[in-house]
């Protein structure tokens, strides 16, 4: 392997996760760590950068998913301009999303406001209806 390495615990002291997450995005086939003869992981330039922008994704909100398919699993490298590209990529999507789901809210608020507008002018009628009638 050429390059810089890095164990498991030095990536995750460096990213600030558990050793347990790096294991997990490995199960998940987004990470791809060698081994050495004694069946150590060693992590290369690829592998962080790949991280580094799974957890960026994370935050974004995306799932496992979204992100595999984004940064995807060739083995082309991906450099820090492309991964920083990648992630405004993603954070606009996840923006555009954002911005819908709040229109979406508002209406929804909306609609349950006249609805409870109408059910308490309703309720009020009938309040008024049965003292009427007593």
């Amino acid at each position: 392997m050429e390059g810089k390495t890095y164990s498991i615990s030095k990536l995750a002291s460096e990213l600030d996760i558990s050793p347990r997450t790096i294991r997990f995005y490995e199960e998940k086939h987004l990470i791809s760590p060698e081994r050495t003869e004694k069946k150590q992981r060693i992590y290369s330039q690829k592998d962080r950068t790949r991280l580094k922008m799974i957890l960026r994704g994370k935050r974004f909100g995306f799932t496992l998913h979204e992100i595999a398919g984004i940064i995807g699993m060739a083995d082309a490298d991906i450099n820090e301009v492309e991964q920083i590209e990648k992630s405004l990529a993603l954070g606009k999507i996840k923006l555009d999303e954002i911005r819908q789901r709040k229109q979406d809210l508002t209406l929804l608020e909306q609609d349950i406001l006249s609805m409870k507008d109408r059910l308490e002018s309703c309720l009020v009628n009938l309040q008024d209806k049965e003292k009427g009638e007593r």
